[in-house]
């Protein structure tokens, strides 16, 4: 996006192209889709983030849905299982590397060292899911800044920093418009289905969830992934632990954002439930992705005026060094999740040597392309510099 939007099309300046990435990094949901968001909102206002955002899923949907559509009518054969075989560890070695690079990052104080070491331990052990564990930090943090602007009794120029009357009734009008317009589109494929459709109880199920999705996906989306796979296969059964698996294969070689593996397990949830029927599935994987998808519009377009000030806070300052913590503990049970199911899989319980053969094999391989690549220059406005 960088090479393309600013250097080849000069579209937005550099500085405002990282300036830009570091707001959509604190916003729940996939910051690349955002950025495409934010930058024709920019560009062009609603209706340029609205095409923008929209056309930035909508080919790796397409490629998503033919995939799914070959994986339940050939998946049984034998070179499509050796396929994913093969693939599987591969998708394996690329989160083990992501885990590395990403925690040597952004672990940088005890205190975000003990969140994530507590964190982890919470949702493996306790299995307390990822919203709440971000919520009661949040919370936490919040309250711990609060408490510190007491103390250095910094809270007298609070009132200095209030808009004005008139600011905040515009403000106010704004945020209401653009949330009652995202909940006006969002209610109407539910309305459809309610009217024509099968089992309305499981469709509200499917985009409640994902759209409860997608407000915790901060971080990126190695961060929800856990969630989706602990919910989507233990809780509500929609599919079996081997397809997750091949879900996240599939995603990987696709291109667009990793989270529109979401979209496979809406198909495969709407397959199963509806008695391996195939457009059942295709209307379930598209209802996934619309739902996943459009709380990124809100956010985008609510916070775009508004997301600079809020970097200045030092309670914000403290909630992102918390959620930094978690999505690291949450891309390291990501990592056991998927390494346990190559290495161990279902069907015979002992660890395949082969597979581990090839998780190391391609972590070496994904190593030396790296290095052939040689050290990135830093220009200081990468947002993981900090």
């Amino acid at each position: 996006m960088h090479s393309e939007l600013v250097e080849k099309r000069q579209w937005i300046e550099s500085d405002h192209f990282f300036h830009a990435l570091n707001h959509c990094m604190l916003l729940p949901g996939p910051e690349a889709q955002q950025l495409a968001i934010y930058i024709g909102w920019k560009l062009h206002g609603k209706l340029g983030g609205l095409l923008a955002g929209t056309l930035f899923v909508l080919p790796s949907t397409a490629i998503l849905l033919c995939l799914s559509l070959v994986y339940v009518l050939f998946g049984n054969r034998l070179w499509m299982a050796n396929l994913f075989h093969m693939l599987k560890p591969i998708v394996a070695a690329l989160v083990l590397l992501a885990l590395i690079q990403i925690g040597r990052r952004a672990l940088t104080s005890p205190l975000q060292w003990c969140v994530a070491i507590i964190s982890f331990l919470c949702m493996t052990v306790f299995h307390i899911p990822l919203p709440w564990i971000m919520a009661i930090l949040v919370a936490v943090a919040i309250a711990v800044a609060a408490l510190r602007r007491l103390q250095s009794r910094d809270g007298d120029d609070v009132q200095s920093r209030k808009p004005k009357g008139h600011e905040f009734r515009n403000m106010s009008r704004r945020v209401l418009g653009i949330v009652s317009g995202c909940a006006v589109v969002g209610i109407l494929p539910l309305v459809f289905l309610c009217l024509f459709g099968k089992d309305f109880r499981f469709w509200l199920q499917l985009s409640g969830f994902f759209t409860r999705t997608a407000f915790v996906t901060i971080g990126g989306s190695y961060t929800v992934l856990p969630y989706v796979a602990q919910v989507a296969v233990a809780k509500f059964a929609w599919l079996s632990h081997a397809e997750m698996i091949d879900g996240f294969a599939m995603a990987e070689t696709t291109p667009g954002p990793l989270i529109i593996v979401v979209g496979f397990v809406g198909f495969m949830a709407g397959f199963h439930h509806f008695h391996h029927s195939i457009a059942m599935g295709t209307i379930a994987l598209l209802i996934t992705i619309f739902y996943t998808f459009l709380p990124c519009f809100l956010l985008v377009f609510v916070g775009a005026p508004w997301i600079e000030k809020a970097n200045e806070s030092q309670s914000n300052r403290l909630v992102l060094k918390c959620i930094t913590a978690v999505v690291v503990a949450a891309i390291l049970q990501l990592t056991i999740f998927l390494i346990h199911a190559v290495l161990v899989p279902a069907e015979s319980g002992r660890i395949d040597p082969w597979a581990a053969v090839w998780v190391v094999s391609a972590v070496l391989l994904l190593q030396l392309v790296r290095l052939r690549k040689g050290p990135q220059r830093s220009t200081g406005k990468d947002p993981y510099d900090r």
